[in-house]
């Protein structure tokens, strides 16, 4: 209990926004927002041009809705892929559905992604080494979650 008498309650819910610099001359910086709740992670994965030190402000410069799906985690252990559902996507990308099974079965927790890609990348060829840069980014990003012991675990007796 606080000293003034009310209770403290710790937050569930949790946001940080990280930088990311370009993997190869080629390819944009990106930034990842991170949302953790519980057993759940919400991921904003986009290009930017923002500063290092400005990249809270990335996500406000994105697009939330361009390809966003969300999946859930087998409770058993199968070779089947978990459970997933676009919830936004344009005709021309489709990477976050297949990218939430991905992490969802990785990090046995419910997965919101939306990936914020601009077009003009894979007119280019570079939508494989940008999406592979993305994979690698969130999966740091959540690995640095687990780690610190901050990952959105549910607190069941």
């Amino acid at each position: 209990m606080a000293s003034n008498g009310v209770s403290s309650v710790e937050p569930r819910i949790h946001v940080d926004t990280r930088y990311f610099p370009p993997a190869e001359r080629a390819l944009p910086a990106l930034a990842v927002q991170t949302t953790r709740l519980v057993d759940t992670y919400m991921l904003w994965v986009g290009t930017t041009d923002v500063e290092p030190d400005q990249v809270r402000m990335a996500p406000l410069q994105g697009c939330l809705a361009k390809d966003w799906a969300c999946a859930m985690p087998l409770r058993e252990t199968s070779g089947t892929s978990p459970a997933a559902t676009p919830l936004y996507r344009s005709s021309s990308s489709e990477a976050a559905l297949s990218m939430a099974q991905r992490l969802a079965r990785r990090f046995k927790k419910q997965i919101f992604l939306s990936i914020d890609m601009p077009p003009s990348l894979g007119s280019m060829g570079q939508e494989g080494k940008l999406l592979l840069a993305i994979e690698r980014a969130v999966v740091d990003c959540l690995k640095s979650h687990e780690a610190s012991g901050d990952g959105g675990h549910s607190r069941v007796p």
